[in-house]
């Protein structure tokens, strides 16, 4: 043990490294919780809107909404989210699902939703794809969409 202060200065590097893994580590587990939003599990989120009646809003491109989105879920795209906040108005206090691809860009639509005021909202962990991983149904083509 008293070798260990020469091993430090010796190897830093992988000391810094160590520090920076964990630091992410860190941050992946409060992320959530820091930015005012938790994530949920396809699961969860199933149970969220089976009892709670939760908004599904999916900020994929029009494309990729096309290509299979979550049943009933509103569509807004992320470009266009601080532009039609006024469409999702009535859902300020009730639970909003975000989805997106793979999880990254909806945790950005939360923090936009977080600023507007919304209360109640969810960050779908590993997103679209983590959905469908789980084996529940996605509907294609091009429904009833918000307005523009």
């Amino acid at each position: 043990m008293h070798r260990f202060p020469e091993f430090f200065i010796n190897h830093w590097d992988l000391f810094l490294t160590l520090g920076v893994i964990v630091g992410l580590i860190v941050w992946q587990m409060f992320r959530g919780k820091l930015s005012g939003f938790n994530e949920l599990s396809p699961t969860e989120t199933v149970q969220l809107i089976n009892h709670q009646n939760a908004l599904v809003l999916d900020v994929r491109e029009d494309n990729e909404f096309r290509d299979g989105h979550i049943v009933d879920a509103r569509h807004i795209p992320l470009g266009a989210l601080s532009k039609r906040l006024g469409e999702l108005e009535a859902f300020k206090d009730k639970p909003v699902v975000v989805s997106c691809r793979s999880g990254h860009r909806s945790a950005s639509a939360c923090g936009v939703l977080k600023k507007a005021g919304f209360t109640n909202i969810y960050n779908l962990h590993g997103g679209i794809m983590a959905w469908q991983n789980a084996g529940l149904p996605v509907n294609k083509g091009n429904p009833k969409r918000s307005k523009k």
